[in-house]
């Protein structure tokens, strides 16, 4: 599968502000902190022997910024922005602090954590709408794709675990059981209709670069 097949390097944006201060981003659009900058340009240098054949980002500034890092190295890779790829609307959520959304709105947050697929988000978007756009947008970019090639696609906490989801064949409501951490890497091959999840949330560019930087000091 994996000499024929398309691979798939699916990696979530660096930090922002609102990541650290642990507020809802969705739709609202951050640029990178100084520590999503630092984490991008390690995972850049961890995927710098690649060998890209495009670069993929959702339309968002943190997004395109961690793309666009990693794509200094890969000068040749084409550059898109694919909106399929956006953060979930959160809705009437953007913006709250996840403390004060959890003491204030308990039954919501059950009934989100029970059925996170189908339960919308008020003024926003489900799981499944996020699901079903990702997925198309996956699909296409894959499906000409030149065999044995490897694409990178930058985007979201949502957008990723959801895609996943599909691509390990199991239900959105198990979403919870899932985590995307900043300048997270997945890898996913796809051969035909059918996709492998090799590596999930893989960390260990940070934890390198974190070592580098200890040396360094």
């Amino acid at each position: 599968m994996k000499s024929s097949g398309t691979r798939i390097l699916l990696v979530r944006h660096g930090e922002t502000e609102w990541n650290r201060l642990r507020r809802f981003q969705g739709r609202s659009d951050l640029p990178l902190n100084p520590v999503g900058r630092q984490q991008s340009h390690a995972l850049a240098m961890a995927l710098e022997d690649e060998s890209l054949a495009a670069i993929y980002s959702s339309p968002m500034m943190r997004a395109i910024e961690t793309a666009r890092i990693i794509a200094d190295r890969h000068p040749t890779a084409p550059f898109f922005e694919e909106q399929g790829f956006i953060e979930m609307d959160l809705g009437d959520f953007e913006g709250m602090h996840a403390q004060h959304w959890m003491t204030h709105y308990p039954d919501f947050r059950k009934a989100w954590q029970d059925r996170p697929a189908t339960v919308r988000l008020p003024g926003g978007e489900c799981l499944a709408d996020v699901q079903r756009r990702a997925v198309d947008s996956l699909e296409r970019i894959t499906r000409r794709a030149v065999p044995g090639s490897t694409l990178l696609i930058c985007s979201h906490n949502f957008v990723i675990i959801s895609i996943l989801c599909y691509a390990s064949g199991i239900s959105l409501d198990r979403f919870w059981n899932m985590r995307q951490d900043p300048t997270g890497l997945n890898i996913l091959y796809r051969q035909g209709k059918q996709y492998q999840v090799e590596r999930v949330n893989d960390r260990s560019h940070l934890r390198k670069h974190d070592r580098e930087q200890t040396v360094r000091d």
